[in-house]
C-alpha cells in the first residue's frame, strides 16, 4: 500500500481527493490536514510515502511545511497542489525538494498515477512545463561543481536528456539502450551528484547552465 497524506485548507477539495484515492486498492489516505503546521505534525505521526501539499494555506503555508517535511529523516515524496500554471511557489518548492506539482483541475486519473509515479521515484512535471518553470525562475548560473566532472561521457550524454525531461523509454529508443542500463546510468547520476530524484537533476542542470 501506498500511504498519502493530503493537506488542503479547502475541506470539500480534500474530501473529494481522498475518496478518489480511497478508491484504489494500492493507495491508503492515512491523514490529512487544512493546515501546513498540522500537517507537518500529521506527516510524522503516520509516516506516509506520499504528500499531496497545497502551497496557499493559513497558519504555516506549503512551502515553510514542505521544508520543514523534508528535513526530516527519511522524509516522505511531498507534490505540491496548485491552481496556478507555472507558479513561482511551485518552482521554489521543488527547489527545496519537492517531486512536482499538480494543478488542482488535474484529471483525477493522472492525479493517480502522479502518487504511484513519485512513489516510484519519479517526476509529475511534465517536460515543457519544467522548461518554462525554470527558464522564468532560475537565476545566472552557478559554477559547474566538481562533481560533475566525475561522470563518464555516456552518463554526461544521458544526464542532458534527462534534463530535458526524457524518459527513461524514451532515452533508450534514442541510445539504442535498454531500459535497465539507462535506469543505472541515471542512479549512478544521482549518486555521484548526490541529488534525489529526476526531479533535482533537472533543478541541477538548470541552475549550472547545464541544460
Amino acid at each position: 500500500m501506498i500511504k498519502v497524506v493530503l493537506v488542503d485548507d479547502q475541506a470539500l477539495f480534500r474530501a473529494g481527493i481522498r475518496m478518489l484515492v480511497a478508491s484504489q486498492p494500492d493507495l491508503d489516505v492515512v491523514g490529512e490536514a487544512g493546515d501546513g503546521r498540522e500537517g507537518v505534525q500529521v506527516v510524522r505521526s503516520t509516516n506516509p510515502d506520499v504528500v499531496l501539499m497545497d502551497i496557499r494555506m493559513p497558519v504555516m503555508d506549503g512551502l515553510a511545511a514542505t521544508a520543514e517535511i523534508l528535513a526530516q529523516p527519511n522524509p516522505p515524496r511531498v507534490v505540491m497542489l496548485t491552481t496556478f500554471d507555472l507558479d513561482e511557489a511551485a518552482a521554489r518548492a521543488i527547489r527545496q525538494g519537492a517531486s512536482g506539482f499538480l494543478l488542482k483541475d488535474a484529471d483525477p486519473e493522472f492525479l493517480l498515477a502522479a502518487i504511484r509515479t513519485v512513489h516510484a521515484g519519479s517526476s509529475v512535471i511534465a517536460a515543457s512545463a519544467t522548461r518554462e518553470l525554470f527558464q522564468h525562475f532560475t537565476e545566472a548560473p552557478k559554477p559547474v561543481p566538481p562533481q560533475y566532472a566525475a561522470l563518464t561521457e555516456r552518463e554526461q550524454e544521458i544526464f542532458a536528456l534527462a534534463a530535458r525531461g526524457l524518459s527513461n523509454a524514451e532515452i533508450a529508443a534514442r541510445e539504442f539502450l535498454s531500459e535497465a542500463t539507462v535506469k543505472t546510468h541515471i542512479s549512478r547520476i544521482l549518486t555521484k551528484l548526490t541529488l534525489r530524484d529526476r526531479v533535482q537533476l533537472v533543478v541541477f542542470a538548470f541552475e549550472h547552465g547545464l541544460a
